[in-house]
């Protein structure tokens, strides 16, 4: 399954202001940046969690315009506050087994 709609993308795309021919470098950036925040903040899904996804479209923003080296930083807290409340959720389901 493509994590990345058709929603998704022109979400994006009317966020950043952009125009269709750039759908598949759009696509690629979005899903990029997707696989990476689930790698450091956990398993999140895109449709249904409101921060994920802004997390997502900024990563894919500062890719876009060349600047991703300066996303980690600026986003700091978000991503930290993300994987902690991942690694609280999984401890809450450890401790009711």
């Amino acid at each position: 399954m493509d994590v990345i709609t058709q929603e998704i993308l022109e979400e994006f795309k009317l966020r950043m202001r952009l125009s269709d021919d750039e759908d598949d470098n759009l696509k690629r950036i979005l899903k990029a940046s997707h696989d990476d925040l689930q790698r450091i903040c956990g398993d999140y899904d895109i449709n249904t969690h409101e921060v994920f996804k802004e997390l997502v479209f900024e990563r894919s923003r500062y890719v876009y315009n060349d600047a991703l080296e300066y996303f980690h930083n600026n986003f700091l807290t978000q991503l930290n506050n993300l994987n902690i409340d991942k690694a609280l959720e999984s401890s809450d389901v450890d401790e009711t087994v």
